[in-house]
């Protein structure tokens, strides 16, 4: 169909391509909304929940941790907590991101635009 027109019959394919994984990515945004992952610090005692698009959706924390000499061990558990979501969402998203563009012929080091 495409024969004697050079590259265009490439860029046709191209095209479609690009078109497909435009709506993988945006189905793949509705999905990330949904999509949880739960940090942990403190062997459980403090679990942050996150989407994994990084919003912090929930926090629990265990009573028997609560000590008033011991504030700031809370403090930085919760921190713990929530930067092992944050990291956890991220490499989540990656690995959705990965599973779309895979044989796109993108780079593998390729970052979510959000």
């Amino acid at each position: 169909m495409f024969k004697g027109l050079g590259n265009l019959g490439d860029m046709a394919g191209m095209m479609k391509k690009a078109k497909e994984m435009q709506q993988q990515m945006a189905d793949l945004q509705e999905k990330m909304d949904d999509m949880t992952v739960v940090g942990e610090s403190g062997a459980g005692l403090v679990k942050a929940t996150s989407t994994v698009k990084g919003q912090l959706t929930a926090l629990e924390i265990d009573p028997s941790i609560f000590n008033p000499d011991e504030k700031e061990v809370v403090e930085d558990l919760i921190l713990a907590a929530i930067k092992d979501a944050q990291t956890k969402a991220s490499e989540r998203a990656q690995s959705e991101m990965a599973q779309v563009t895979e044989g796109l012929g993108l780079p593998a080091d390729f970052k979510m635009p959000f």
